[in-house]
């Protein structure tokens, strides 16, 4: 595996691998890696040529009272995972290599980014997108992967890719999680003892709103259910829980064949996220 860390680098191998006609898998990250992105990388592994992995954390999609000093960051670390699921390329670039100038110009991301995540976090999805938009220049891939987790990021990078004709096809990847069912995140190494026993009850919530909207069609009584659960079950302070069509974000309406059931919830200042989705006349 060979580490990259400026764009001219990039350009000279990604240059080489178009030239040999050699499809390529892009895995975005903002590093401090675990099982999540390893599972995306696997994927890309099996499906193309050439895998490269991005490691960055975007100062674009962090607001001014978020934890981008506190991310955690590992190069060495992140590396030597990076290596052992078969990544081609690592690239690692500083944030001057990343934006070293500004313009002004802005990508602003739609309706879809008003709620959920986006309702507490304007601007969030404006620099996720802004990332991106870079990352497929730059990388011209074939094949990009995201998790599932971030499920509310992948239906407005599928919009993205979809409304502006990207050539490149988007890649989702299950939600992988630990044995007791709380999502794998690079912030759980925030949470205390006592907040890491709690926070899996939030896909416990989120499986007993499945429950019983699959049994009564009861969108308000499923949400309010659940988000019950997780307040007499733990201390974390909830964000949002709620139900949506996927991937379009709107109302759950009789037309509506995919559902999406997202929560977020603070545990201190540390924010998890969690969802399911599911078909919505069961499976």
């Amino acid at each position: 595996m060979k580490i990259i860390t400026t764009i001219e680098q990039l350009t000279v191998h990604i240059t080489a691998i178009k030239k040999a006609n050699k499809s390529i898998g892009l895995v975005p990250t903002m590093g401090y890696l675990h099982e999540g992105h390893m599972a995306l990388a696997t994927a890309a592994r099996e499906e193309n040529d050439i895998v490269i992995m991005s490691l960055f954390v975007n100062p674009a999609q962090f607001g001014p009272n978020e934890d981008y000093e506190r991310y955690p960051r590992d190069l060495e670390r992140d590396a030597k995972i990076a290596e052992k699921v078969g990544v081609d390329f690592l690239f690692a670039p500083t944030v001057e290599e990343m934006y070293p100038t500004n313009g002004g110009i802005q990508i602003i991301a739609g309706p879809q980014s008003k709620i959920l995540c986006g309702a507490t976090r304007p601007g969030h999805f404006d620099g996720v997108l802004k990332i991106v938009t870079k990352l497929f220049h730059l990388t011209l891939p074939t094949q990009a992967y995201f998790g599932q987790k971030d499920a509310q990021q992948l239906a407005i990078i599928e919009t993205l890719v979809r409304d502006y004709n990207f050539p490149l096809a988007i890649r989702s990847v299950p939600i992988v999680r630990e044995e007791d069912g709380l999502a794998k995140s690079s912030r759980n190494v925030f949470l205390t003892e006592q907040q890491r026993l709690q926070a899996p009850v939030i896909q416990q919530a989120l499986d007993l709103a499945k429950r019983h909207y699959l049994k009564n069609g009861d969108i308000l009584w499923a949400t309010k259910l659940a988000t019950e659960h997780i307040e007499y079950n733990a201390t974390g302070k909830m964000d949002y829980l709620q139900m949506l069509s996927y991937p379009d974000l709107t109302e759950v309406t009789e037309q509506t064949d995919k559902v999406l059931l997202a929560a977020a919830v603070y545990f201190g200042k540390t924010r998890l996220i969690d969802n399911i989705i599911f078909q919505r006349k069961g499976e």
